[in-house]
């Protein structure tokens, strides 16, 4: 199961990821994947706005950090891979621990390493269609994904 839903703004990029985030739920694996500037950072702000992370809190690309958390209703992990290469570095990082902890992980570049990408979960692959618009394909990995898809598409 698939969607793919364009975006005209990064307001409506952060509102997409609002509403996912509010399906989410401890322990949920969300993949970004794209090339730089297709928002992935954008998503994963309205992401947090949906998890309750404070209105606030400045969401930002950790890419030379590599990992930040972000305080709401539970823990969001925010991961950047675009520095990591090997899986040994997944695991120096602590990655499979937060992934069996109690917050969500939103991943960019998470095709990056092998072995980032794990068996639950759902991929959103942003595509550059305009200075504005983009191209969000979804794709889900298991039946949590499909649960985190379908409700999706009954809030659009």
């Amino acid at each position: 199961m698939s969607l793919t839903l364009i975006t005209k703004s990064h307001e409506e990029t952060r509102e997409l990821g609002r509403k996912l985030g509010e399906l989410c739920r401890p322990g949920d694996w969300i993949g970004l994947t794209g090339e730089l500037g297709a928002g992935k950072t954008c998503l994963v702000t309205g992401l947090a706005l949906g998890i309750g992370v404070p209105e606030g809190y400045q969401v930002t690309s950790p890419t030379f950090i590599i990992h930040q958390t972000y305080p709401g209703k539970f823990p969001l992990h925010h991961l950047d891979l675009y520095r990591i290469h090997e899986p040994a570095e997944l695991f120096e990082l602590g990655y499979q621990e937060l992934l069996e902890g109690e917050g969500v992980c939103a991943v960019e570049w998470c095709e990056q390493v092998p072995g980032a990408i794990p068996e639950s979960g759902v991929v959103l692959r942003l595509e550059i269609e305009d200075e504005n618009s983009r191209a969000i394909g979804i794709t889900k990995i298991d039946k949590r994904g499909e649960d985190l898809l379908s409700g999706l598409q009954a809030k659009l």
